[in-house]
C-alpha cells in the first residue's frame, strides 16, 4: 500500500476518485479467499442450523473471531433473547447474545430503512473483495458518513484497561500533521453532505495544536465538531491554574468546538476509576469557559457500572445547564476470551433499555425507545416534500436507539422525575403518518401544501394534558419541521436530556449487515473513509495496519526505536484537597452523597 506524502502540491490530486481496494478476492481450486494487509483469509463455511426451541429470524454474514474467515451465520430466538451463530470450519462454532430482548428486537427492525449509498462520490475504493474486506467506502455501502471520527493522536494520559486504541498497545506514536489532517477533510467534503466530525485519540488534548486543528475544520466547513475526551488535561489545569485552565476551553469554544465527548462510566469512584474526582472540576471550567454542550459517554459492562445506570441519568439531569445527552455504549470485547467469560461482562442494546426502566422506577419505560433510523423516516418525508437532498441516518436498527426525556427537579436541582417525549407524543402514529405522507406528496403537484398541513397536522400527536407544562414541545417541533436546520435541532437538545446508545460490535456479534450500514466513519490517512466497526473490530486489516505506515509523519525523530507516550496522570497529587473540595462535594451533592 502506497502512503501519501503530503506535499506543496494539492493533497486532492494525489488520490484518485476511485482507489484501489485494499482487498482482492481470489479462488484456488473449489476454495476462495481474500488477500488483503499482507495476509490470506478463506472465505466460507457451513451454514448454522437451528436447535430445539430456537426460532429462525435472519440469515447474515459474520467473522470468525480467530481467523478472520467470513462466515454464514444465523439470527435466531431463544428464550426471549436473540442470538448470533457461525460456525468456522478450523474453530468450531461460536454463538453471541446478539440483542438482550427478543420483543424490543422486532419492534425495533421494524423501522428498517435503506439508505442511499455514500453520497455524491458513490465510492472511495474499487470493488474487489466482499464485504467487509474492501473498506472503504466501496459501491456495496449503503449509507453516507453522519459523523466522522478524525484521529489526531494514539497518546493518552490514561491507560484504562478496557480501551482498544493508545500507543502503548500500538509500540508507535500516530500523529498526523495538520496538512494531513486537512486532506482526510477534503476526502469527507466528496461525499456532499454536511460535516460533522469527532476529534478524537487517543487524548486529543495531549495535542498542544489543538486550537489549530479545530479552526482548520472549520475553515474546511465542517458544520458541527465535538471533542471526545477523558477531560483530565481541564481539571489537572485547573488544579494548578484555574485561569489559564478556563482560557484554554475558552480557546477551543472559541476556535469552533460545539460539543464535549466526555467519558463519564458511573457516579461512584469505585466504578469511574478514570475521572470521577476530575469530573467537578471539568464541569466548573466548562461552565465559566461557555462550554455549555456535553455529552456523558459511559461504556457499559455488566457487573461493573450497570448498577449505576440510573445514577448516571440523575447526575446528568442535576447537571442540565451544561449536559445535553448521555450516550450509552456497551463494551465492544476484544481478545480472546472464553463464552463464560464473555457472559459475565456482555450487555446490549436492550439489556441497557430494561436496566434504565428498572432504576427510574418504570418513568423511563422501554415502550418509549425507537431505533436512530426513525429519523431516516423524517429525512424522507422532508426530501419528498422540497424536492432537496436530506441528511438521511438510516443505519441498522440494531446499531443504536435513543429516548428524548423531559427531567422535573426540585429547589436543589436534584431530579425527581423522567418524563420520556413517547410519554406524551404519539411516535408510532407519527412515523406511521409520515410514511403515508411521503407517498401522497410524491403523487401530489402541491407538495410544499403538504408539508405546511404537516406542520398543522402535528399537533393531534401531542396529548397537551400529559405534556409538561414548562416544554412547548408542539411549536419546538413546527420549527424543526419547517427550518429543517442545524439550529432548529439544537433548540430541542437544549429543553430536553438525550438519551442515546450505540453498540459497537466486535468479531463475537459481528453482523456484515450492520457494516454497511454504517453511518459513524473513520477517516484513513491514505485518504479512505472506513466504518467504525471494521476500522476498530479488523484493526490489524485496518486501523493499526494503515496508521503504522504514517507513524513517522510529522514526529520529532524518524527514527523511534522506543517512545514517550507522555506523562500519565497522578492523582495522587490532588486528591486530599479534591476530598474536602466544595466544587468535588457540590457536584455529587444528592446523587451518591
Amino acid at each position: 500500500m502506497a502512503v501519501v506524502q503530503v506535499n506543496k502540491k494539492k493533497e486532492s490530486e494525489q488520490v484518485h476518485k476511485t482507489m484501489p481496494a485494499p482487498g482482492r478476492f481470489i479462488t484456488e481450486g473449489n476454495k476462495a479467499y481474500v488477500e488483503i494487509a499482507e495476509r490470506k483469509i478463506p472465505i466460507g463455511g457451513p451454514m448454522p442450523q437451528l436447535k430445539e426451541n430456537e426460532k429462525h429470524l435472519h440469515y447474515t454474514t459474520s467473522l470468525c473471531p480467530v481467523c478472520l474467515r467470513l462466515l454464514p451465520a444465523r439470527v435466531f430466538e431463544r428464550d426471549g433473547k436473540v442470538f448470533l451463530r457461525k460456525v468456522c470450519p478450523e474453530h468450531g462454532e461460536i454463538e453471541e447474545l446478539y440483542y438482550g430482548d427478543s420483543n424490543l428486537y422486532t419492534k425495533m427492525m421494524k423501522y428498517e430503512e435503506t439508505g442511499k449509498g455514500a453520497g455524491k462520490i458513490k465510492a472511495y475504493v474499487s470493488l474487489n473483495a466482499p464485504c467487509p474486506y474492501n473498506c472503504g467506502f466501496c459501491s456495496m455501502h449503503e449509507n453516507h458518513t453522519a459523523l466522522a471520527n478524525l484521529v489526531v493522536t494514539n497518546r493518552c494520559n490514561l491507560s484504562c484497561y478496557y480501551c482498544f486504541f493508545y500507543a502503548e498497545k500500538a509500540g508507535y506514536i500516530y500523529e498526523p500533521s495538520i496538512e494531513l489532517l486537512k486532506f482526510q477533510i477534503e476526502q469527507l467534503k466528496k461525499q456532499g453532505v454536511t460535516m460533522a466530525i469527532q476529534i478524537t485519540g487517543g487524548e486529543p488534548t495531549l495535542r498542544e495544536d489543538l486550537p489549530e486543528i479545530v479552526k482548520m475544520l472549520r475553515e474546511e466547513g465542517v458544520r458541527h465538531i465535538q471533542l471526545n475526551t477523558a477531560g483530565i488535561k481541564f481539571a489537572e489545569m485547573y488544579f494548578n491554574d484555574p485561569e489559564a485552565a478556563i482560557n484554554y476551553s475558552k480557546t477551543l469554544r472559541e476556535a469552533g468546538v460545539n460539543t464535549v465527548y466526555l467519558s463519564f462510566d458511573g457516579v461512584s469512584p469505585k466504578v469511574n476509576f478514570k475521572n470521577h474526582w476530575e469530573i467537578p472540576y471539568i464541569f466548573e471550567v466548562f461552565r465559566k469557559s461557555g462550554m455549555t454542550s456535553v455529552v456523558l459517554v459511559p461504556t457499559l459492562i455488566k457487573g461493573h457500572n450497570d448498577q449505576e445506570i440510573g445514577g448516571i441519568l440523575r447526575f446528568a439531569g442535576k447537571h442540565l445547564d451544561i449536559v445535553r445527552a448521555v450516550n450509552f455504549q456497551p463494551v465492544s470485547l476484544s481478545g480472546q476470551i472464553k463464552k463464560s467469560e464473555r457472559e459475565k461482562v456482555r450487555i446490549t442494546i436492550a439489556d441497557a433499555i430494561i436496566e434504565i426502566e428498572k432504576q427510574t422506577d418504570g418513568q423511563i419505560s422501554r415502550d418509549t425507545w425507537y431505533p436512530i433510523p426513525v429519523a431516516a423516516k423524517f429525512a424522507k418525508f422532508v426530501e419528498a416534500a422540497t424536492e432537496t437532498e436530506q441528511f438521511c441516518m438510516s443505519n441498522h436498527p440494531m446499531c443504536g436507539s435513543a429516548n428524548y426525556v423531559f427531567i422535573e427537579r426540585d429547589a436543589n436541582g436534584i431530579p425527581t422525575k423522567f418524563i420520556p417525549i413517547g410519554a406524551f407524543f404519539d411516535i408510532e402514529g407519527f412515523l406511521e403518518y409520515l410514511d403515508e405522507k411521503r407517498i401522497d406528496i410524491t403523487d401530489s403537484m402541491f407538495k410544499k401544501l403538504h408539508l405546511i398541513k404537516g406542520v398543522l397536522d402535528l399537533r393531534k400527536f401531542v396529548d397537551e394534558k400529559r405534556m409538561p407544562k414548562e416544554l412547548k414541545f408542539s411549536k419546538l417541533l413546527t420549527s424543526i419541521f419547517i427550518k429543517r436546520n442545524y439550529d432548529a435541532l439544537g433548540q430541542l437538545h437544549y429543553h430536553m436530556l438525550f438519551i442515546g446508545m450505540m453498540h459497537f460490535m466486535d468479531l463475537y456479534n459481528y453482523d456484515v449487515e450492520r457494516v454497511r450500514r454504517c453511518n459513524i466513519s473513520y477517516l484513513m490517512p491514505d485518504g479512505r473513509v472506513v466504518p467504525f466497526c471494521t476500522f476498530n473490530v479488523m484493526e490489524s486489516l485496518y486501523r493499526d495496519y494503515v496508521q503504522e505506515k504514517y507513524k513517522k509523519l510529522d514526529l520529532k525523530s524518524n527514527e523511534m526505536k522506543s517512545f514517550n507516550p507522555g506523562e500519565k496522570y497522578n492523582r495522587s497529587k490532588y486528591i486530599v484537597r479534591i476530598n474536602k473540595d466544595p466544587i468535588y462535594i457540590n457536584a455529587y451533592k444528592g446523587i451518591i452523597y
